[in-house]
């Protein structure tokens, strides 16, 4: 996080009046003391910045601005600065008192709307006030206690207007495995796949192993054996689908990474911690819970489908549990999420990432739990931990959250 460059950062401006708040509120989602406070006017005298890493977008820089209205003797040359950040800012945090509008209020939003810059209002110090505006998030930025909620949804609306450019994902597997690397790839040809071709997720990791230099070696799971007999060296990673994950962990000796399409895809599109946390939520199932599986396809349904007849068998019989499910699919997704304990997502090669991460954020807003069909298969299946190797960031989420 400390070494991207200040170029790819998410370059998120703090701005308004004096005393609105801005710092206590930079101090809040940052979860540090990262700008002095106080109830003097024009404490801030230059632009503050302060690096994050503010998942799942990324790395970004918070400039925090001097306010307007500044009257102290070098309040002038102060704005001047503030001024300038409106020419490198990519969202701006409009922080207000309450919900009071007056001249530097209009101005930003007016230089704002100039640049075409997406504005996100903050009603601070909402603990002193009988209403809050709505189309912004209130925030009391001295109450510790609320961080996780105003985090949760700051990111819900950075998510709404943050450039497209910093939602590009990473790369699907080609930073897992060194250079001249060598993937193994256990593909079945399922009913699901059309005849002559493959599916998505499994074109794009050959694609994305290929741009990457790396050696892709493609076999039926029944193959999978022989393939690894007449290697000379052991595969640097093995990913399979998902409903054989089992039969490769079994088969797959120590030493070598695996993981399944879906997990990639866990990541490339989505939030894979959050992903690992909600995996984990399954253990705490009970009896007439609701569990919601999304699917992005509209396929229709095959008599095996993975998702409307393997996954609810799967949990029923790994719970033991007289679980309620629905379905939805394509772009479909309920507002009734809190009715929800857990929801799972399909891996969403059909999906931007946008509206993956936007799936994931209103269901931590509603709290119910939210994984998808890889995750939760290896889950059901008992090898979680296994698959999450390549990702040790996530085993380390996942072990933790078995822990709780």
């Amino acid at each position: 996080m400390e070494k991207a460059p200040k170029s790819l950062r998410l370059q998120i401006a703090l701005m308004g009046r004096v005393n609105s708040g801005k710092s206590s509120f930079l101090n809040l989602v940052t979860g540090q003391e990262a700008a002095i406070t106080s109830d003097i006017a024009g404490t801030t005298t230059d632009v503050v910045e302060k690096n994050q890493e503010l998942l799942p977008l990324g790395p970004v820089t918070w400039l925090d601005t001097a306010g307007f209205g500044d009257t102290t003797e070098l309040g002038g040359e102060r704005l001047a600065k503030t001024r300038k950040v409106f020419d490198r800012a990519d969202i701006i945090i409009l922080v207000l008192e309450c919900d009071k509008i007056g001249e530097p209020e209009k101005f930003v939003l007016d230089e704002a709307e100039k640049r075409q810059t997406p504005v996100i209002k903050i009603f601070n110090k909402s603990d002193l006030c009988m209403h809050c505006g709505d189309d912004g998030i209130c925030v009391n930025s001295l109450d510790k206690g609320g961080r996780d909620r105003v985090l949760t949804a700051l990111k819900a609306e950075l998510i709404k207007v943050v450039p497209e450019d910093f939602i590009t994902p990473p790369p699907l597997l080609g930073d897992l495995v060194p250079p001249h690397g060598t993937v193994v790839m256990m593909i079945p040809l399922d009913f699901e796949a059309p005849k002559g071709r493959l599916i998505m997720p499994q074109v794009q990791a050959i694609r994305d192993a290929l741009d990457y230099n790396q050696t892709v070696i493609m076999v039926k799971e029944d193959n999978y054996l022989s393939a690894l007999d007449n290697l000379k060296i052991p595969p640097d990673l093995v990913v399979c689908d998902s409903q054989v994950v089992d039969k490769m962990v079994a088969e797959t000796p120590a030493g070598i990474k695996c993981t399944t399409f879906s997990t990639l895809f866990a990541r490339l599109k989505g939030d894979i911690d959050k992903f690992v946390e909600g995996a984990a939520a399954i253990k705490s199932l009970r009896d007439g819970d609701k569990v919601l599986i999304a699917e992005s396809c509209t396929h229709h349904a095959v008599e095996d489908d993975i998702g409307r007849v393997k996954i609810p068998n799967w949990l029923r019989k790994k719970t033991g549990k007289d679980l309620q499910i629905d379905h939805v699919s394509g772009h479909d997704f309920p507002d009734n999420l809190c009715e929800y304990k857990l929801v799972i997502q399909c891996g969403g090669c059909m999906n931007n990432r946008r509206e993956i991460l936007s799936r994931i954020n209103k269901c931590e807003t509603a709290g119910a739990a939210v994984t998808n069909y890889g995750i939760c298969i290896s889950e059901l299946k008992g090898v979680l931990g296994r698959i999450l190797e390549p990702f040790p960031q996530a085993l380390q989420t996942y072990l933790t959250a078995r822990t709780e």
